[in-house]
């Protein structure tokens, strides 16, 4: 059993929902801590490296949470 946090949990759900689709770091931050948050993109980051080192086989080398640079995240999970 994996234990999440609320964000890393809300992160997930919306990579589910969105599989194989890439997902800006803008809707993430929307998606996650809500429409009207003043956070910066760089917070999507650090939860990204925190939910990889709970879900992913090897952090290093993401097979689920990919980064696709310049335009967000994807799930191929």
């Amino acid at each position: 059993m994996v234990e999440l946090t609320s964000i890393e949990f809300k992160l997930l759900a919306l990579f589910i929902r969105g599989r194989g689709r890439v997902l800006s770091r803008e809707r993430l931050l929307a998606g996650a801590w809500g429409p009207d948050t003043f956070a910066s993109d760089r917070i999507v980051d650090n939860h990204i490296a925190n939910l990889r080192r709970k879900i992913e086989p090897d952090p290093a080398n993401p097979r689920y949470l990919r980064n696709l640079r310049g335009l967000g995240y994807r799930f191929d999970g």
